[in-house]
């Protein structure tokens, strides 16, 4: 037995602007490095959550691969530069798409989204014995 669909839903969007606060909690005081790279983790965080709101059956290894690879996509496509091009139009686009790429943000998507994914085990884990 897997957690009910409408309860994933529900916790999402929590989650979601969870991350979101802390990446602005995190801009407010801080102005380097960190605020770079944990901007650049929350922002797969919340990707993570996006995947399970949409998919909320999902497993947690196949939702943390569709979450890291649409991240990595939205990363190369700041290659064309097509993303900066509509960053400069729309805030929204500049949040969601960026500006350039910047390879070391290929290997901080993963780390936003694996303690995630691990969480996730947990809770299915656990529901699973506790439902048995």
């Amino acid at each position: 037995m897997s957690i009910m669909p409408r309860t994933v839903r529900w916790l999402m969007p929590l989650a979601a602007l969870l991350f979101l606060g802390l990446a602005l909690l995190i801009r407010a005081v801080d102005d380097g490095a960190l605020r770079q790279y944990s901007g650049t983790a929350l922002y797969a965080s919340m990707v993570w959550a996006a995947v399970l709101f949409l998919w909320p059956r999902m497993a947690p290894m196949p939702a943390g691969t569709v979450a890291i690879v649409f991240c990595w996509v939205v990363e190369l496509a700041q290659l064309t530069g097509l993303p900066a091009e509509l960053s400069a139009r729309s805030l929204a686009a500049r949040l969601a798409l960026g500006v350039q790429f910047d390879p070391v943000d290929l290997a901080w998507y993963p780390a936003g989204v694996a303690p995630l994914v691990a969480l996730h085990h947990l809770v299915r884990a656990r529901h699973r014995a506790t439902a048995a």
